[in-house]
C-alpha cells in the first residue's frame, strides 16, 4: 500500500484548473480520478480554466489528494469579465467571477474608453507568476453594472455563448426568399388543406411544430392517425454552409428571462421555418397509427408543404377541453372536434406511458416575471395543464419514431441517452430509504417502473416531498450520443430529438439523417481532419467543463464496438451538443441568480417562511415559499449547539434540543446577506418552527439511528469539503433544476424561466 501511494505522488497528469473565490483551487483530472487540491500559493501562477500538469504531493487525514502544478500546458483564452476600477493611481479589474482569484493589472494606456465602475471585457497581455499578478488590457466597454440587461451580457462572455453571427451567415440568411418557393416544394405531399395548428406559449415567437389527430382504423381495432409536423429546417440550413457552421458552433437556443441567443438567425427562426398561421411552410413529417391502448402501431416519415390552421395557446387550448361551449371554443369552433381527438389521443398515450413505467415526479418549476427595465417584478410557478401534457406525449411519440427509424437503418445519428442511475447514487438513496423507514427498495438494476411506483407508494406520506426529491437527485443527466442505449426516466429502448430543430441542433442532424434515409443513402457530417485528434481534445476540454457529460460519453464508449472514424465524428458531435447544452443551462442560471440576488437585495432585513431543499453538513439550503428563491442558513445560525450531520437520513440534528431539520422541513428565516457577485443568498433562522420542536421533545430519548458524523457550529471548513464548495451554488428557484434531469426530454427544450421569445427578432 505505501508502494502504491508512493507511486501515485511521483506520477503526473494532465487536467484544468477549477479556481474557488476563497483562493484555493482545484485540478479536475482528465482520467476522471478525484479532483486534486491545490493551495491558494500553487494558485498565483495559474488563473481558472488553465491546462497543467500536476502531481499529489500528500493526503489528508481524510485520504483526499493535495498537489502541485509541475508544468502549465496551456493558458485559457476564456475573457475576462469584471468591473474597472482604480486605486492608488493603478487601474485594474476586478473579475466578476470569483474563481479567478486575482485582480487583472491595466497599464495607463490600456483602459480604452472605459471608465472607473464600468464593467470591461479583458484580454490577458501576461499571465500571473508567482511574484506578479497578470497584466490586460480592456479589449471591450459593456457599461454600467445597473444597465438593463448587464447580468446577461456578463452571462454570455462568462461562459463563451456566442452571440453574433458571421457576416457570411447573415449574407446567406438575407439571400433565402420570404415565402415558400414552387420549386421547394418538389417532391413534397401537400398537406395544406389538413387543419394542423400549433400550441405554444403566449409568448412564443417561434413554432417548430404542429399537430392533427383524426379517429382510424388500426388493425381490427380503433385508434388515431396522430401527424406531428415539424419546421424542415434541413431544407434551408444545408450540411457545411455558413448557416450551418453558426448553427453547430452554438448547438441550442439560449433563453434568458426578457432575451433569447437563438441559434438561427431571425429570418429563419421566426420567418422562414417557423410554422407561423396562415402560411404555406416545409415540414418534415411523423405520420403515426395510434391503438386504443396508446401503443405506436405504424409509422411514416415524409417532407410535406403545411399550412397552419392556428396558433393556439396552452391556456387558450385547456379552456376548450374544459368547456367545449365556452368562448375559446366559440371562436374556434371548426377546430375543437380535432383538438378533442388530440386529447383522447393524449389519454390513450397517458395509459401507455404509466404501463410503461416512465419516471414522471410532480414539482415546481418557476417563471421570471420581468418588468420593462429587466428588474423581477415576481417570480410564479409555472402550471402545466391539459395542453402542455398533450404536446409533450405527442413530441415523445414523434421522437420514439425517429429514433426507431434511425436505429433499424443502422445508419450513424445522434440518441439522447439517459444512463440508469450509478451504483452510488442508488446506495446513497437505498440508505436514504432505509434510514426514513420505507418499506421498499431498488435493486442492483431498477427499472423505471420501481422509482415509479416507489413515488406512488409514499405520495401521501408527510416526507412525500423529500422522497421524491431525493428519487430526483439519484437520476443522471441525458446526453447526445451515436451509441444507443435507451433512456432511463422516459422507459424507452431508443430515444432522440427530432421535434426541435430551429432550437436544437441534434435535430437538425436527425432531419438529415432520415432525409437520407428515405432518399436510400447515407448522411456524412463535415469531414474532421484527423477525427481521432479532434475528438481526444474535445473530450478533454469537456472533461473539465462539464464533467458528467465526458463521463457518461466516456462509458457509452466502452460498451459499444471499436470506433471508426466516422464514429468518432458523431461522438465528437455528440460531445459538443451536449457540452453546449450545458453552457446554455449554466448561463441561464446564472442570470436568473443575478436577478434573484437583486430581487432579495431589496429585501435584506424580511422575515419569510420556506422548505429545506438540501442538507449538508455546512448548513441547510432552504427555498422560500411563494418567492421560490433559494439561499443558505448556514450552520452558525442554527443556534448555539452542535449539530450532527447525518448523511442516510440527510438531516442535521441538535445535540441539546434534539431538533432535526431535513428535506422538507419547514422553516422560518430571515434575509441577512445579499452578496451578487457570488450569487449568493444567505438566511438567518429567526426561529424553529413550533411542529419541529414538538416532535424534537418527542424524540429526544427515543432515537439511537444517528450517524456519529458532528457539525460543529463554525463557518470554517476543509477547503476541499462541501462548505468549501457553497459559493458556487448559485441562488436558484429550488426543484426546477432536478426536474430538467428526467423531464428535458418531453421533445421541446425547457424554455427557461419566463423569457421572452421577442428576442428571438
Amino acid at each position: 500500500m505505501k508502494e502504491k501511494n508512493q507511486n501515485l505522488l511521483l506520477s503526473e497528469f494532465e487536467g484544468v484548473v477549477n479556481g474557488h473565490r476563497d483562493g484555493h483551487g482545484f485540478v479536475v483530472r482528465d482520467d476522471g480520478q478525484p479532483d486534486l487540491y491545490l493551495p491558494p500559493n500553487e494558485m498565483r501562477a495559474v488563473l481558472h480554466k488553465d491546462r497543467v500538469k500536476a502531481r499529489i504531493v500528500r493526503y489528508d487525514r481524510r485520504g483526499r489528494p493535495e498537489g502541485r502544478v509541475t508544468e502549465i500546458i496551456e493558458r485559457s483564452s476564456a475573457p475576462i469579465i469584471g468591473r474597472l476600477l482604480q486605486e492608488s493611481g493603478v487601474w485594474l479589474v476586478a473579475p466578476e467571477d470569483k474563481r479567478y482569484g486575482q485582480d487583472v493589472l491595466i497599464p495607463k494606456g490600456a483602459t480604452g474608453s472605459a471608465k472607473p465602475g464600468q464593467v470591461v471585457v479583458v484580454e490577458l497581455t501576461e499571465p500571473p507568476a508567482l511574484y506578479g499578478q497578470p497584466v490586460g488590457r480592456v479589449k471591450e466597454v459593456l457599461g454600467d453594472i445597473d444597465d438593463p440587461g448587464m447580468e446577461i451580457e456578463i452571462a454570455v462572455r462568462k461562459y463563451g455563448v456566442p452571440h453574433e453571427f458571421s457576416e457570411a451567415a447573415l449574407a446567406q440568411a438575407r439571400a433565402l426568399p420570404d415565402q415558400v418557393r414552387p420549386i421547394d416544394k418538389r417532391g413534397r405531399v401537400d398537406l395544406t388543406d389538413v387543419p394542423l395548428v400549433t400550441i405554444d406559449g403566449e409568448d412564443a415567437r417561434d413554432f417548430d411544430d404542429a399537430v392533427y389527430c383524426e379517429p382510424a382504423r388500426v388493425g381490427r381495432g380503433k385508434g388515431w392517425r396522430l401527424l406531428v409536423a415539424i419546421a424542415d429546417v434541413s431544407h434551408y440550413v444545408e450540411t457545411g454552409n455558413a448557416l450551418d457552421v453558426d448553427a453547430y458552433d452554438r448547438a441550442t437556443s439560449v433563453y434568458f428571462p426578457r432575451r433569447v441567443i437563438p441559434m438561427l438567425p431571425e429570418k429563419l427562426s421566426n420567418g422562414l421555418c417557423s410554422l407561423n398561421p396562415g402560411v404555406e411552410r416545409l415540414c418534415m413529417v411523423c405520420d403515426m397509427l395510434i391503438t386504443a391502448k396508446g401503443e405506436i402501431h405504424a409509422y411514416q416519415f415524409y417532407p410535406a408543404v403545411m399550412f397552419s390552421h392556428g396558433r393556439l395557446t396552452y391556456t387558450e387550448v385547456a379552456a376548450i377541453l374544459q368547456n367545449t361551449r365556452g368562448p375559446e371554443a366559440q371562436q374556434r369552433k371548426a377546430l375543437v372536434p380535432h383538438l378533442l381527438n388530440l386529447h383522447d389521443v393524449y389519454r390513450a398515450l397517458l395509459v401507455a406511458r404509466e404501463r410503461r413505467g416512465a419516471v414522471d415526479f410532480e414539482t415546481v418549476e418557476t417563471q421570471i416575471v420581468c418588468d420593462e427595465s429587466g428588474r423581477i417584478e415576481k417570480i410564479v410557478p409555472r402550471i402545466r395543464n391539459d395542453a402542455h401534457k398533450l404536446i409533450e406525449e405527442a413530441m415523445l411519440a414523434a421522437n420514439v419514431c425517429a429514433a426507431e427509424f434511425i436505429a433499424q437503418s443502422r445508419h450513424y445519428g445522434l440518441f439522447r441517452v439517459h444512463d440508469k442511475p450509478s451504483a452510488e447514487k442508488l446506495e446513497t438513496l437505498r440508505q436514504y430509504l432505509k434510514a426514513l423507514g420505507v418499506p421498499y427498495t431498488l435493486g442492483d438494476e431498477p427499472h423505471p417502473r420501481d422509482f415509479q411506483r416507489l413515488a406512488h407508494a409514499t405520495q401521501d406520506r408527510p416526507d412525500a416531498a423529500q422522497i421524491h426529491q431525493m428519487l430526483l437527485r439519484s437520476m443522471q443527466q441525458a446526453i447526445y450520443t451515436p451509441h444507443n442505449s435507451g433512456h432511463f426516466g422516459l422507459a424507452f429502448e431508443a430515444y432522440t430529438h427530432f421535434t426541435s430543430p430551429i432550437r436544437r441542433y441534434p435535430d437538425l442532424l436527425v432531419h438529415r439523417v432520415i432525409k437520407a434515409i428515405l432518399q436510400e443513402r447515407k448522411y456524412h457530417l463535415p469531414p474532421l481532419p484527423t477525427p481521432g485528434e479532434a475528438h481526444a481534445k474535445l473530450s478533454k476540454r469537456l472533461a473539465s467543463q462539464a464533467p458528467s457529460v465526458a463521463e457518461q460519453a466516456h462509458r457509452q464508449r466502452a460498451h459499444a464496438t471499436r470506433s471508426s472514424a466516422e464514429m468518432l465524428g458523431w461522438e465528437a458531435a455528440g460531445l459538443h451538443c451536449s457540452a453546449n447544452e450545458r453552457r446554455a443551462d449554466e448561463a441561464s442560471r446564472d442570470v436568473e441568480a443575478w436577478l434573484k440576488c437583486k430581487y432579495m437585495r431589496e429585501r435584506l432585513g424580511e422575515e419569510f417562511t420556506g422548505v429545506v431543499t438540501a442538507v449538508t453538513s455546512f448548513g441547510l439550503f432552504v427555498t422560500l415559499d411563494n418567492l421560490y428563491v433559494e439561499g443558505l442558513v448556514h450552520i452558525t445560525e442554527l443556534g448555539g449547539e452542535y449539530f450532527r450531520y447525518d448523511e442516510a437520513r440527510q438531516e442535521l440534528r441538535g445535540e441539546r434540543t434534539g431538533i432535526r431539520y431535513t428535506l422538507g422541513s419547514k422553516v422560518n428565516v430571515q434575509v441577512s446577506r445579499v452578496d451578487l457577485d457570488g450569487r449568493r443568498v444567505d438566511f438567518r433562522l429567526v426561529r424553529p418552527d413550533e411542529g419541529l420542536m414538538a416532535r424534537a421533545l418527542r424524540d429526544k430519548h427515543g432515537d439511537a439511528a444517528d450517524t456519529p458524523s458532528r457539525a460543529r457550529a463554525s463557518r470554517k471548513s476543509h477547503p476541499g469539503s462541501a462548505a468549501a464548495q457553497y459559493p458556487d451554488r448559485r441562488a436558484s428557484g429550488g426543484k426546477s433544476a432536478a426536474r430538467r434531469q428526467v423531464g428535458d426530454d418531453a421533445g421541446r427544450p425547457s424554455r427557461g424561466g419566463g423569457q421572452s421569445k421577442k428576442g428571438d427578432r
